[in-house]
């Protein structure tokens, strides 16, 4: 005998009967509704970025080459102040390689490494004279029978457009002999005041196998350090670099 299991239910009358169908949103509505609060909040805030943010200020240079892009650079040099305020510049720190000292108008740092030399970062009043009248001037006074291999191109001194030249002398030596040494001096004026950079070092020319690896008329070892010292002269009132 088959048991029938009846279940609890309502009885309705015969007929056909249809669900309502379920209301679903379009795919471009929640597209919508997800876009339309992201341009507000990002609207909202560029504007905000807009009036809190300062304009990039614009230089020209030279003269006003302004500061470095990426940031104040970090000091890792001692610096030369003059004692009455009018330059400051970085110098290389006494040490294995270096036999520093400091006078009045500048640095004198003689190369004790490699192939030797002698650097010097200091100044010189102008008194009216252009950069290359006081570079001629300087040559002239401590050169001896100079020769001038070439004139630098685009010369500059803390930044501020000068003269530099490359010259050749040959000093002789106690056995007779005539050595050529290299002189590279770079001036720039400002303020009535030239601030000169130069280096003094036997000739050696560059090459694959000596020098910095680039093409380059130095030719003097003690100029691939020179560089970093020429453009970190400061004439008063220059801002930090």
């Amino acid at each position: 005998m088959t048991t029938t299991t009846f279940f609890p239910g309502y009885a309705v009358t015969g007929k056909r009967y249809q669900a309502t169908s379920t209301q679903r949103s379009s795919h471009r509505k929640v597209l919508l509704l997800w876009l339309i609060p992201v341009i507000v909040v990002g609207a909202v805030l560029a504007a905000i970025s807009s009036k809190v943010t300062q304009a990039p200020v614009r230089y020209v240079c030279p003269p006003d080459c302004g500061r470095s892009p990426t940031g104040t650079p970090v000091a890792i040099n001692p610096r030369f102040t003059a004692p009455d305020g009018s330059f400051s510049v970085s110098y290389p720190a006494s040490g294995a390689a270096y036999r520093v000292t400091t006078q009045g108008d500048g640095v004198t740092a003689e190369f004790t490494g490699g192939e030797g030399g002698t650097m010097r970062l200091f100044s010189e009043p102008a008194r009216g004279r252009t950069a290359q009248q006081v570079a001629n001037d300087l040559v002239a006074a401590h050169v001896p029978d100079p020769r001038r291999a070439y004139e630098i191109p685009n010369a500059m001194v803390g930044y501020q457009p000068g003269y530099g030249e490359a010259i050749d002398y040959y000093p002789q030596g106690g056995m007779s002999s005539y050595a050529r040494m290299r002189v590279i001096a770079m001036v720039a004026v400002k303020n009535d005041l030239a601030l000169v950079a130069s280096v003094v070092g036997p000739y050696h020319q560059f090459g694959p196998d000596f020098g910095p690896g680039k093409p380059s008329g130095a030719n003097v070892q003690l100029a691939l350090d020179m560089g970093k010292y020429v453009n970190s002269f400061s004439w008063r009132g220059d801002p930090p670099r």
